[in-house]
């Protein structure tokens, strides 16, 4: 179960993070936006029900909000770095 909530937490902030206009990872995903944070949060209400009925209400909630946010403020960083790569950046 712990596992099932950390992942639907990371893949629910992919799904966020490719509906963004300011992503460059794949820029094909921008015509499905809509369908993509319709999923999003559905990932994202589906990790808090796993983490609450896994760790209880506070924790729970604490425990999936901080997966989500953590992958959040990191993919920017990951997508600066793969297109700094491409670049041929030093």
């Amino acid at each position: 179960m712990t596992a099932a909530y950390l992942s639907l937490s990371l893949f629910a902030a992919l799904g966020f993070y490719l509906s963004s206009n300011h992503q460059r990872l794949l820029p094909a995903t921008r015509s499905r936006a809509a369908a993509l944070r319709m999923a999003a949060w559905i990932g994202t209400c589906t990790s808090l029900a796993f983490a609450v009925a896994r760790l209880g209400v506070w924790a729970g909630v604490f425990s999936a909000l901080t997966a989500l946010m953590l992958a959040l403020v990191l993919l920017p960083y990951a997508d600066v770095a793969l297109h700094l790569r491409k670049r041929g950046a030093p």
